[in-house]
């Protein structure tokens, strides 16, 4: 079966989609995306996505393509007509096509909405064979990290860097102050030497997690406090734990960092334990959805 992409108002097959040279995003980068986890025939967490597409947007003053609940329709039609019930759905807005210039166009376009789907592996059912190794590396993107914009290259050069190294994630720093920011990708946690569940506080340096932001919300929930404090790569070392969060990742142990085992190198069990609350935000979604 071909599978189908949404392409400014058509759903056409993926092998034929295409954008004009001078769309904006693929110009300039001038665009923002959103990726989100499809479980069981639904979006977990749909809201929190639709809620920082929304922000982004806003931050780099382009209008939303179609209404909300609009938008919400197309995603579920894209999932329906590619048959997939698990898996991740890729949705991003351009500023749309105009003659290449680096001010916006003077007369406005219409933006430009793509969205496509993809089958992944089941979630999966134990942390065990879950985890992976990370990497360190300076943090080089530009100072507006809190927009998920299209503006990536600096995140590609380190996930490959990563993967040139067996690892799976590259964790950023800030060379002046040597604090962590974040993942290439993910949002980066750690249980430091007393035992803190510990992540960087929101702010234009990091993105701002849909995750990260629901586990925090599952947190408070069952009573578990953590700290949105700054930490340096000297905090990182003497750690306990360390894990990163994101669409792709849920909740993921990172079990070595440049080599050096996190804790005993295996999953901890704060980790453990938060992969299990966050499997039931997974699956809860689903069955209070029926």
């Amino acid at each position: 079966m071909s599978r189908i992409a949404y392409v400014n108002g058509r759903y056409v097959p993926q092998r034929h989609a295409s954008v004009n040279v001078e769309d904006r995003g693929y110009q300039f980068g001038d665009g923002i995306y959103e990726v989100v986890h499809l479980y069981g025939g639904r979006f977990v967490d749909e809201d929190r996505h639709l809620d920082r597409l929304e922000r982004s947007l806003r931050e780099i003053r382009l209008p939303m393509p179609l209404s909300r609940q609009a938008l919400s329709h197309v995603l579920l039609e894209v999932a329906r007509r590619n048959r997939v019930t698990e898996g991740l759905l890729y949705m991003q807005v351009t500023r749309g096509v105009a003659r290449r210039d680096h001010p916006f166009p003077a007369e406005p376009v219409p933006p430009a909405l793509v969205v496509t789907v993809k089958r992944i592996k089941p979630y999966p059912r134990s942390i065990d064979g879950w985890g992976g190794d990370a990497i360190t590396l300076p943090d080089l993107r530009w100072a507006r990290r809190d927009i998920k914009s299209l503006n990536l290259l600096p995140n590609v050069l380190a996930r490959q860097a990563a993967r040139e190294q067996g690892a799976i994630e590259a964790i950023l720093y800030e060379e002046e102050s040597g604090l962590v920011t974040e993942g290439a990708a993910t949002t980066f946690w750690i249980v430091d030497e007393a035992g803190r569940i510990r992540t960087r506080p929101l702010s234009h340096d990091i993105l701002p997690g849909c995750t990260r932001g629901a586990l925090m919300a599952e947190l408070r929930q069952a009573a578990i406090s953590y700290d949105e404090t700054p930490f340096t790569l000297e905090d990182l070392a003497r750690a306990q734990e360390a894990f990163i969060t994101s669409a792709t990742s849920f909740v993921k142990p990172i079990l070595r960092i440049d080599g050096r085992p996190v804790g005993d190198g295996a999953p901890g069990p704060v980790t453990r334990r938060l992969f299990d609350i966050f499997s039931r935000h997974v699956t809860g979604a689903l069955k209070n959805a029926a």
